[in-house]
């Protein structure tokens, strides 16, 4: 194996987050680079990532730090996750959801151009589909209902029109409703399964909005990061988009009663909430990832669980500082306005 300084640099952006701490470990572990991770630890946590990377905390949203980064350290891969991922709260957030999730990734792709970078990898999101009738494939025209979705479409389109102007090389992933190990489980607006076992912790009854048939492909965060971390280094993927994750939906309700079970506690009471505005049924369609990549490992819903119950527990109870700059509170879920009333009282 070449040493680290031998080896080209690759920039991970989120890289403290969920999703971002994985492919972070995949791309030390597979060797081909020297990773320079980035993250503002607004959601992520710096113990979640590998010792032997050099970390930088700040934001892309600091186009004079990406600029020096891409000069100091060489860059030449860009692994893209940075982003307020929550779908639901998008919709009152609208200038932080637009400032962090397209701003952002503009002083990305400016910087990747001046470059001229090998590849750039972007995490996208099934968001970007909206309501049609899944499963949801490449070829479908993309609908987004809120504005985190159409801010993951921006980002999509604008590498496309960089690759056409510039001929940056991308590879775009659009991954959905991802759960695993290192996922925050303080967060109280996303990563639904992540807030079922903080719930079930702190004695409270796993909350659900509306009556839980809504319907989403869950996927084991161990079986979508091997393609991801690969992806630069495999030729049919240059300037494709790929679905990524599990073939399988499954109720809202149904993921509740797995993770009782597998924290030991089948009978915790869940409280149903007042219905929000969502799409009732969502999934992929994964055929062109499994004929590029390989059809890959799917973990079973119970048995990706129950790894995520056992770092749990192990774990503790997280908790996380609710957001508190809502932009428009009109038609904000209640329990959402309570969290968001209970940070400016204290502020």
């Amino acid at each position: 194996m070449k040493a680290a300084t031998d080896r080209p640099a690759a920039l991970v952006t989120g890289a403290a987050g969920f999703i971002g701490s994985h492919l972070t470990r995949a791309l030390v572990a597979g060797g081909r680079v020297r990773v320079v991770a980035l993250d503002d630890l607004s959601g992520g946590f710096r113990d979640n990532l590998p010792p032997d990377i050099e970390f930088v905390e700040g934001s892309v949203t600091d186009a004079a730090l990406v600029g020096r980064l891409f000069e100091v350290h060489g860059i030449r891969y860009v692994f893209h996750l940075a982003a307020y991922a929550a779908e639901g709260l998008s919709h009152f957030i609208r200038r932080f959801n637009y400032t962090n999730n397209v701003i952002g990734s503009v002083n990305l792709i400016n910087e990747a151009v001046r470059h001229e970078i090998e590849c750039f990898v972007f995490t996208s999101s099934i968001a970007v589909y909206g309501p049609i009738t899944p499963p949801m494939r490449e070829s479908d025209t993309p609908a987004p209902e809120d504005p985190y979705g159409i801010a993951k479409l921006s980002v999509e389109l604008d590498l496309a029109a960089a690759h056409r102007m510039f001929g940056l090389r991308y590879v775009i992933f659009r991954p959905h409703n991802v759960y695993g190990e290192y996922q925050n489980l303080g967060d109280p607006y996303r990563n639904v399964l992540g807030i079922f076992m903080n719930e079930i912790m702190q004695g409270r009854p796993m909350t659900i909005f509306g009556d839980g048939t809504q319907q989403r492909a869950f996927s084991y965060i161990g079986d979508i990061v091997p393609a991801m971390a690969s992806s630069p280094w495999v030729p049919e993927a240059a300037g494709e988009i790929f679905n990524i994750g599990a073939d399988v939906p499954y109720s809202v309700s149904h993921l509740a009663r797995t993770a009782a079970a597998a924290m030991d506690v089948p009978d915790h009471p869940i409280e149903h909430l007042p219905s929000r505005l969502e799409v009732h049924t969502s999934y992929s369609d994964h055929s062109k990832a499994a004929r590029v990549f390989g059809p890959g490992a799917q973990l079973s819903l119970e048995a990706g669980v129950r790894r995520m119950a056992a770092w749990a527990r192990a774990g503790g109870i997280r908790s996380s500082k609710p957001f508190g700059a809502v932009e428009v509170s009109r038609n904000l879920p209640e329990s959402w306005r309570r969290l968001t009333e209970a940070v400016t009282k204290h502020a």
